[in-house]
């Protein structure tokens, strides 16, 4: 009988070299592309070569600003991962706050959910003037950003995941004499932690993108504001390291909430 490849289940090692593969195979593209640029015109900048992006990454990273002297790279991170976290922390606590009362009180739920299925339709960039105007083009317009473009959302991922809550657990705890408050703390809300979680992580890749916009249009600092800042002088040599430096950032910041996820929730995880 021929072999199925639906059940093929490669090791642990062929997995990792599986993973790694279209990584290398891009890398070599990417050489083997920016070495015939460089053979055409040594001057090229569209496709710098590694040797180049090392240097970029010396120059920005481990060697002070002359003007300032502060390591820029450094500098853009701290300020980005400030506004981001801070951004995410108030949405997700919204998120949970009106989602979760939403869900449980039908009487919170016909008062809010309509506006919040309004305002998740509208488009967060499109009101990005607006905040500049009402918060000015300081932190707190960033910070509203991100929250305005989330928060939205993980408040229906939070009530969709509370309805799907056996309706027979709130019978059982109200038969055993718990208020609204108990059933909401007791009985939903450990259930719902670990699905918050999931729709931060979710959302983390819009969160990213209004980031990187509202530092592009108005801000003296920060991952996105000094890419648009190099583009103007076409560095790609810089734009690339800070494109996969904040994929990387996404990265760690999404296995950083698995991991607090099965530290906190391992009951969640147990098919993982």
């Amino acid at each position: 009988m021929s072999r199925r490849w639906v059940n093929a289940h490669p090791g642990r090692a062929l997995k990792v070299a599986l993973g790694l593969l279209p990584f290398a195979c891009l890398l070599l593209l990417y050489q083997v592309q920016s070495d015939a640029r460089k053979a055409e015109n040594p001057n090229d900048k569209l496709l710098p070569s590694f040797t180049e992006m090392q240097a970029a990454i010396d120059r920005m990273a481990f060697t002070p600003s002359k003007r300032t002297g502060e390591y820029l790279m450094w500098r853009d991170t701290s300020s980005s991962l400030t506004r981001l976290v801070t951004g995410i922390a108030i949405a997700a606590l919204l998120g949970l706050t009106f989602g979760l009362l939403a869900a449980a009180l039908p009487m919170a739920d016909a008062f809010s959910m309509p506006l919040v299925t309004a305002i998740s339709l509208i488009p967060p960039m499109a009101v990005l003037p607006i905040l500049f105007i009402v918060f000015g083009l300081g932190e707190l317009s960033k910070v509203v950003l991100i929250v305005v473009g989330i928060a939205p959302f993980i408040i229906r991922e939070i009530y969709l995941r509370t309805k799907e809550i056996p309706v027979e657990q709130l019978i059982k705890a109200q038969t055993l004499g718990a208020n609204s408050a108990q059933v909401v703390a007791r009985v939903l809300l450990p259930q719902v932690a670990p699905r918050l979680i999931g729709a931060v992580r979710l959302s983390l890749g819009a969160a990213w993108l209004f980031l990187i916009a509202a530092e592009a249009i108005a801000s003296t600092d920060g991952l996105g504001y000094r890419i648009f800042l190099v583009r103007r002088y076409l560095s790609m040599d810089v734009i690339l390291p800070y494109v996969v430096w904040i994929t990387l950032l996404a990265f760690l910041l999404d296995r950083g909430l698995i991991i607090l996820s099965r530290r906190f929730f391992p009951w969640y995880h147990t098919n993982d």
